[in-house]
């Protein structure tokens, strides 16, 4: 008996597989257990963001403190933090600075995240993205 004959589809699952894989089914049926396996796998994937945190080599100690603070939000939310430190004009003949910048924002981050990008000049800004701990 063929699949017409029954009133069913003939669908091709697996056309890569030695030989070809195929079943005799219901192409809407199909088609609708194909959507409500995505739309299961889309509830359960949490989406990971990028903020991103803008600072100076001079940034003072209060805001330093307070970007620290909310950068300690993002990551215990799961998010991942971008930090950006700009440089301009002669501030660029010392890049000690913006290093040792850095340097302190991620020995003040070990606890509750890890650097996943290091330090790295761009221009006129160094960039590094910090990911939260498991």
């Amino acid at each position: 008996m063929t699949a017409k004959e029954q009133g069913l589809d003939l669908i091709e699952i697996a056309p890569n597989a030695k030989p070809p894989v195929c079943k005799i089914t219901d192409f809407g049926k199909y088609k609708y257990e194909l959507q409500k396996k995505a739309s299961q796998a889309k509830k359960k994937q949490k989406v990971v963001t990028l903020k991103e945190i803008k600072m100076r080599p001079g940034t003072d100690v209060h805001d330093y403190n307070f970007k620290m603070k909310a950068t300690e939000k993002f990551l215990a939310k799961g998010d991942k933090v971008k930090f950006t430190i700009k440089l301009k004009g002669r501030e660029m003949q010392h890049l000690k600075l913006a290093q040792d910048l850095a340097g302190r924002i991620v020995s003040d981050l070990k606890i509750t995240g890890k650097v996943e990008q290091t330090p790295k000049m761009e221009g006129k800004q160094m960039t590094f993205i910090i990911q939260p701990l498991k």
